[in-house]
C-alpha cells in the first residue's frame, strides 16, 4: 500500500511536466535569429497562407521591464507570426465550433540571452479535439504547423 501511495504521489508531480512538454513542438538550429525568422515567414507563405500579424516579444519585455521591477534580459530575439488557413480553419470549426480557440495559428522563433547562438522555432500543439472529426481536423493543423517549423529550421 505504501508503494502504491508513493507511485501515485510521484505521478502527481511528474505527469503535469510530461503533459506540458507535449503542449509545444519546437526544433532548434544554429542559424541566426534573423535568418530563421525570415525562413518562418517564407515557410508560411510557401503554404499559400497570409501572415496576419507578427510581433516581437523581446521588445515588449524590454519596454515594460522597468514597470514590473525587472531588468532581466530573457531573449536576444523573439518573434511570433499569426496566420490562418481558410481550409483547415473551416474544417476544424465545422467539426467543433469551440475550435475557434485554436485560430489564428501561431509559430514562434526565439533566441535566449542564456543560450546565444541557438535559435528555437515552434508552435503550441492544437490538442486532441472533441470527437473524431475534430481530432482529425486538429491533426491536420498540427501537420501544417510542423511542416512550417521543419522547413524553417532546415
Amino acid at each position: 500500500m505504501k508503494r502504491l501511495f508513493h507511485l501515485i504521489l510521484m505521478a502527481t508531480f511528474f505527469l503535469p511536466q510530461a503533459v506540458r512538454a507535449s503542449e509545444f513542438n519546437s526544433v532548434s538550429t544554429q542559424e541566426s535569429f534573423a535568418d530563421v525568422a525570415a525562413y518562418v515567414e517564407s515557410a508560411i507563405i510557401n503554404q499559400g497562407l497570409t501572415i496576419d500579424y507578427s510581433g516581437e516579444v523581446n521588445k515588449m519585455l524590454e519596454r515594460t521591464g522597468g514597470d514590473v521591477g525587472s531588468t532581466k534580459t530573457i531573449y536576444t530575439g523573439s518573434k511570433f507570426f499569426l496566420f490562418c488557413s481558410a481550409k483547415l480553419s473551416r474544417e476544424m470549426m465545422e467539426a467543433d465550433p469551440t475550435n475557434v480557440g485554436f485560430c489564428p495559428f501561431i509559430v514562434f522563433v526565439y533566441e535566449t540571452a542564456a543560450e546565444p547562438g541557438v535559435v528555437h522555432v515552434g508552435y503550441r500543439r492544437p490538442g486532441a479535439g472533441k470527437g473524431e472529426a475534430s481530432s482529425k481536423a486538429l491533426e491536420n493543423v498540427d501537420k501544417l504547423l510542423e511542416s512550417i517549423i521543419k522547413e524553417a529550421a532546415e
